[in-house]
């Protein structure tokens, strides 16, 4: 039998990266890492790493080796899932990331759902970006994840990891004056051909989607802001530095302080959805946050 210590260690080189990722994350010496996984290497009778450059990387033996250790983690929080079932309250800790809008619209009336219901049960939650959380969850980093989707643009899904629906969020054009212009929302976002704009950095999800959507109107957007942050996207057009691409969350109910129109049909809604590692999501810790957010979402 091999030890599932070492089999773990092992997986997590596979979604870390490198020995030094996989020791700070749980706590222990590059060092102890290699040593565990040499170790290993002798149980199993073939080499399991390659050098490459600094680096090492998984052989194709290990790669066989780490398919079968997800499968042996799956039917574990699947076991932890069935355990925390049978009992009558639900304690412990819920490690739960979220991308900006939904920390702050969706999050906080999950949470306080969850203290009325479950009162010790402790969450922890962390602000973070859909393409780095959903890999962070797949490492064991988070139970479960709110990301999103833009039209066009699916989330990268990682191996392991399943998938819900929460809500449609709709996507509108933010400008401070709006255009005078005959015609649909086509004809109005190709009048802002002029104006500079405030996107999502280069490389996001957003940032493709919203490039994409201002080419199809027939210009390449002057993008002179870039940020994460959709408070500043929003300050910006306030104070008419910039038209955006706002999403209806950023409101929380509030009524728009910018002017808004529709967007192209097919382009005009973004998913939000919530992700958890296949076998977690039965845990009874996770199905009530998940329901939490579904009460949220509806409010």
């Amino acid at each position: 039998m091999f030890d599932l210590h070492r089999l773990r260690l092992l997986r997590e080189l596979k979604h870390r990266g490198t020995l030094a990722a996989v020791a700070a994350a749980l706590s222990y010496s590059p060092s102890s890492v290699s040593q565990q996984l040499s170790q290993l290497e002798s149980e199993v009778g073939v080499p399991l790493l390659e050098p490459v450059g600094r680096r090492v990387r998984l052989t194709p033996q290990a790669e066989i080796l780490v398919a079968h250790t997800e499968a042996v983690m799956e039917r574990l929080e699947r076991a932890e899932a069935d355990i925390a079932t049978s009992l009558t309250d639900l304690t412990g800790t819920l490690r739960v990331a979220a991308f900006q809008t939904a920390a702050l619209t969706l999050v906080p009336v999950m949470l306080g759902l969850l203290r009325e219901a479950h009162p010790r049960l402790r969450v922890h939650v962390t602000q973070m970006e859909p393409e780095r959380a959903l890999l962070a969850l797949q490492a064991r980093d988070f139970d479960l994840v709110v990301a999103e989707e833009y039209p066009g643009h699916p989330t990268p899904r990682p191996a392991g990891l399943e998938q819900e629906h929460l809500l449609d969020d709709p996507l509108r054009l933010a400008l401070p004056a709006p255009p005078e212009v005959a015609g649909g929302p086509t004809a109005t976002l190709r009048a802002l051909a002029e104006r500079p704009w405030v996107m999502e950095p280069e490389g996001s999800a957003a940032r493709h989607w919203a490039t994409t959507l201002c080419r199809a109107a027939g210009f390449e957007p002057d993008v002179r802001f870039e940020s994460t942050d959709l408070l500043l996207h929003l300050r910006l057009v306030e104070e008419g530095h910039a038209a955006a691409f706002l999403p209806d969350l950023v409101w929380n109910g509030r009524p728009p302080t910018v002017a808004l129109r529709r967007l192209p049909r097919g382009r005009g809604a973004r998913t939000i959805l919530t992700a958890a590692r296949r076998g977690g999501g039965r845990h009874p810790a996770v199905e009530a946050c998940r329901d939490a957010l579904r009460q949220a979402a509806g409010a």
